[in-house]
């Protein structure tokens, strides 16, 4: 059993092992792949581990021993399923292994729009905490949270550990989802989206990239926030269209942003974001605790385990 493993050092830079992978077949581990190197490096394989390197159709049928292809991340876009099922290739994903580490990054990314920590941080090394005539200062508002309008579009997993932590600072949450959640807890309430668009303080999306959320956050809908709203983004980039969000937060029509995720990684440098007043931009590290990675490499492992036992799990369904 030969498994290659495409590109593992995002996942592992040195801090973890691949052990429970070696002791599945014969380990081959490659920090980095290009489009180029794809086939030569899958054409003994019958295990393949991706993380955000592209397989297309073309890759795929080139595949001849390859039975199972593990996406060592939540999102499959970059697998092409409609390929992998003509093939009879399995394909899984790892479900659920970051909610508590992508929650405390959403909330570590509130907390940064409305105390602006890091800046006054940077404010007292260039010396203007010395300097003042006052015991304190502070250059922008400082906003407190309990009693806001926290809205979240998208209420799987992360969505749900963000707003107990909402519930947690007081906040009120607002919650939307494709299907209407049972007995949701005290303090959390489900809405239509243009109502917790137009409602919200606050807005964190959670959902997935669908022909149907691309672009969901976009000139029209932006409109729809408050002036003093603050947007989140730690699921996918092109859920926002940039440059629209750009051009809200140079005009001064909404109050913030604080994003993980681009629609191009890494940014290219023309990215209207990165220049952009009032944005915090952070290099998709939500998911990437130590103890996040250490989950995903454990249910990555037991996914293959399962799948040669004959008893499958997190099968992602072909189209």
């Amino acid at each position: 059993m030969k498994i290659v493993v495409l590109d593992g050092y995002t996942l592992n830079p040195g801090d973890l092992n691949w052990n429970k992978f070696s002791e599945i077949g014969d380990l081959k581990v490659y920090d980095r792949t290009s489009p180029e190197e794809i086939q030569e490096r899958t054409a003994d394989a019958n295990i393949v581990l991706t993380n955000k390197t592209v397989l297309t159709a073309e890759d795929i049928a080139a595949m001849d021993k390859v039975e199972y292809i593990g996406v060592l991340a939540t999102g499959v876009n970059v697998v092409d399923l409609d390929a992998t099922k003509k093939m009879g290739i399995t394909v899984t994903n790892v479900p659920g292994y970051s909610g508590s580490s992508s929650a405390q990054m959403v909330f570590a990314l509130i907390l940064e729009l409305t105390n602006r920590v890091g800046h006054h941080s940077q404010t007292v090394r260039d010396g203007k905490w010395s300097e003042s005539k006052d015991f304190c200062y502070w250059d922008y508002p400082l906003v407190e949270l309990e009693g806001l309008t926290l809205g979240i579009v998208g209420y799987g997993g992360i969505g749900k550990a963000v707003a107990r932590m909402g519930v947690a600072f007081g906040m009120n949450i607002l919650i939307h989802n494709r299907s209407v959640p049972p007995d949701l807890p005290d303090g959390i309430t489900y809405s239509d989206l243009d109502n917790l668009i137009h409602t919200s303080d606050i807005i964190s999306l959670h959902c997935p990239l669908t022909p149907q959320t691309k672009g969901l956050i976009n000139r029209e809908t932006l409109a729809q926030m408050k002036k003093t709203a603050y947007l989140v983004n730690t699921s996918r980039g092109p859920l926002i269209v940039e440059n629209d969000l750009a051009d809200f937060l140079n005009e001064g029509r909404i109050a913030g942003a604080a994003l993980d995720v681009l629609g191009v990684e890494p940014p290219v440098k023309h990215c209207p974001l990165l220049t952009a007043k009032n944005c915090y931009i952070t290099p998709h590290i939500a998911w990437a605790t130590l103890a996040a990675r250490e989950r995903l490499m454990s249910i990555a492992a037991e996914n293959i385990k399962s799948h040669l036992a004959g008893k499958p799990r997190n099968v992602v369904p072909g189209k």
